[in-house]
């Protein structure tokens, strides 16, 4: 087994690393959030890093999706490993390339940062739509949950496409687990050179079109033989679920992390079970575990590849014992009987119980349901909703969870204060505005704790559509255990608010729990900053009886010649005062990261950080405040009261930060 090395990295890194150390072309283009997986193998290779073979992998950027697709469908005739990465609307424009490549058995990997595709209106964010659309193209999809997981079904797919000429999707949630940062264990090149063979690379180079050994490819066919031709891949596809579980047992066998083409979780003698796939599956493990500790029959099973669809692997995994069982799925098909995953487990169950090979005593319940389209949250409360629609006698079908659909009545209640999150756990909240320099320092923080400590980090980063100028917020959690928590964080231990306008505009507080520690940057010392506080922030602070710090970074960071750049002073108060790390130890790796950035720039540029470090310890101040409220200033309504009423009811509830809470019937149809 290989020497684990641990690294701070998020899912598009993880997936670029194994990417480029095992292709030789590498075609891309950018769209979001994938385009980080292009420009870092783009990176890799002006840095001349070697694939596990010692070659350079060559790198182009075409001038769209379809000329990647064709590049890649161009370079692989040839003979070439090759692969290209892309979201939403630029995987359907590589469709067309899809069904060649496939249907000439050639095998690739596609890396997909799933997105959801442009409906009633344009979404970066992520869920399966795009990934969905292109399941009949011939293409193995393989799903990756987490970020450990996109570096090792990255390379599991590389493997299994080489031997069994299936093509691959590997595709993982686009933001919350392309943009997540974990530490996860890296998979050294030599795993990766001992699980791709040899002669499976030597038979794709045979097989390359070439004048010195003709053969020929892409033909014509009439109605006598295309319906039979097209019968001739079935033994492939065949063969590959069964080519997937040995590449992952091997894979086990080399770095001990054991995965199935359709994993089990929760109680051996469950009742109801939920299935599904992606980083929502993380959610529903957390909340299984914790049910189950509390006594409940439940359970779930995570889809690892979803096609080829093996339906004896999956009626392998579910419990005898079940019941009823919740399919879920991150995509919509308006007008189907139902969306993928249901109707492959619903004809899964039906087709063996008529068979009469279903290992089940009684016939469960099958129902759908539909979750997180456009990054919608999905949460520890809803898996329970879930769970507990089980439970009835008519559990609800075609059902969705997370909105308040009170139009044609398919969501279902939740209990918003339900939470699993360890008090283990340690969770901070960050708001800042896009650019200031919040989410860089907090990636920074993360890679601090995570490399000094033996705590396993995590960090998510809320971005407005907007980016720069916008809100942003960072969600980061520390613990001894790896962490599953795939969603926002609303119970911080810590809180800090790097603009100080923010207090009027936005309910942040409410995200704090009882006796946790609020870290305001403000144009005020600890003496008067109590008068300058909206009033529903005052009784928020009373009433939890938060630790309350205040710092002046604009002024230390104007006086420090940093401009506006308050970053590396707000992170120097977060690891004074949370206590994450001791103080001493923080500023020391702080001042090692600032010696690491900015080294190449010049000793005067890491002087002067290193001031502004120190500046920054000497000036965050406690304050003691009063036990009652007695602040004039309110929070400001997000819009005009003589707004007209779809901006007051609707934008304004946006603006507020409310929109998750909108009912279906206060939206635009179209």
């Amino acid at each position: 087994m290989s020497e684990k090395n641990m690294v701070v990295v998020d899912g598009n890194t993880a997936v670029a690393h194994v990417a480029h150390a095992t292709n030789e072309v590498i075609a891309i283009y950018p769209i979001t959030p994938s385009s980080p997986m292009g420009e870092l193998s783009d990176q890799y290779s002006a840095e001349k890093r070697p694939n596990i073979w010692g070659t350079v992998p060559h790198v182009v950027e075409m001038q769209s999706e379809a000329g990647a697709a064709g590049s890649v469908h161009g370079a692989l005739t040839t003979g070439a490993l090759t692969t290209t990465f892309t979201s939403s609307q630029g995987l359907l424009l590589m469709i067309p390339n899809m069904y060649k490549i496939a249907g000439e058995l050639t095998p690739t990997v596609f890396h997909i940062a799933a997105r959801a595709v442009s409906a009633q209106a344009l979404s970066i964010f992520g869920d399966h739509s795009d990934v969905m659309a292109a399941r009949a193209t011939g293409f193995g999809l393989l799903s990756s949950n987490s970020i450990q997981e996109t570096m090792d079904m990255g390379l599991i797919a590389q493997a299994a496409t080489l031997e069994s000429r299936v093509p691959f999707i590997h595709f993982f949630d686009g933001f919350r687990s392309s943009h997540e940062i974990q530490k996860i264990e890296e998979v050294p090149y030599d795993v990766m050179r001992k699980l791709i063979k040899s002669e499976h690379v030597h038979a794709h180079r045979k097989r390359a079109l070439n004048p010195e050994n003709p053969s020929i490819r892409g033909t014509s066919q009439n109605p006598d033989v295309f319906f039979a031709a097209r019968e001739t891949v079935n033994k492939y596809y065949n063969a590959t679920p069964g080519i997937v579980q040995k590449t992952m047992d091997e894979f086990a066998s080399l770095t001990g992390r054991q995965y199935k083409l359709f994993d089990y979780v929760g109680a051996p003698d469950a009742e109801r079970v939920a299935i599904l796939m992606g980083s929502a599956a993380e959610t529903m493990e957390e909340t299984v575990q914790y049910l189950v500790s509390q006594g409940e029959k439940v359970g779930m099973i995570k889809v690892r590849l979803f096609r080829p669809f093996d339906t004896k692997a999956l009626l392998e995994a579910l419990p005898k014992t079940v019941k009823a069982i919740a399919a879920l799925d991150r995509t919509k098909e308006p007008g189907a009987l139902g969306e993928p995953l249901y109707e492959d487990v619903w004809s899964t169950v039906s087709e063996a119980s008529g068979a009469g090979t279903a290992p089940f005593s009684a016939v469960p319940k099958i129902v759908g349901g539909r979750y997180g389209l456009g990054s919608c949250e999905f949460t520890p409360a809803m898996c329970k909703a879930v769970l507990d629609n089980l439970a009835a006698d008519k559990p609800k079908n075609h059902f969705t969870v997370g909105i308040n659909d009170d139009v044609t009545q398919t969501s279902l209640p939740y209990d918003p204060s339900f939470s699993t999150e360890p008090d283990t756990v340690h969770r901070m909240l960050f708001y800042g505005l896009g650019a200031d320099g919040t989410v860089g320092a907090n990636k920074n923080s993360i890679i601090i704790i995570g490399e000094a400590t033996d705590n396993y980090a995590q960090g998510y980063f809320v971005y407005d559509s907007k980016k720069s100028g916008a809100t942003t917020v960072s969600h980061l959690r520390f613990g001894k255990d790896p962490i599953k928590s795939t969603y926002l964080i609303d119970k911080a231990n810590f809180l800090a608010c790097h603009k100080f306008s923010f207090l009027e505009k936005l309910d942040m507080l409410s995200k704090v729990v009882e006796g946790g520690v609020f870290l305001l940057a403000a144009p005020f010392g600890p003496d008067e900053v109590w008068d300058h506080l909206p009033v529903e922030v005052q009784k928020q602070i009373i009433d939890k009886k938060l630790q309350f710090y205040v710092i002046d970074a604009l002024k230390i960071a104007e006086e420090m010649g940093m401009g506006s750049r308050i970053n590396v002073i707000m992170q120097t108060a977060f690891f004074k005062i949370s206590g994450i790390l001791p103080e001493d130890e923080a500023v020391a790796l702080i001042k090692d990261a600032i010696q690491k950035t900015y080294g190449t720039k010049g000793q005067d540029i890491v002087d002067k950080n290193i001031a502004t470090v120190e500046r920054a310890l000497a000036n965050v101040h406690k304050v003691e405040y009063p036990k009652s409220a007695s602040s004039t200033i309110s929070m400001v309504e997000p819009v005009s009261k003589d707004a007209p009423k779809f901006v007051r009811e609707v934008t304004g509830e946006i603006i507020a930060g409310r929109g998750d809470k909108l009912p279906v019937s206060k939206l635009p149809e179209d």
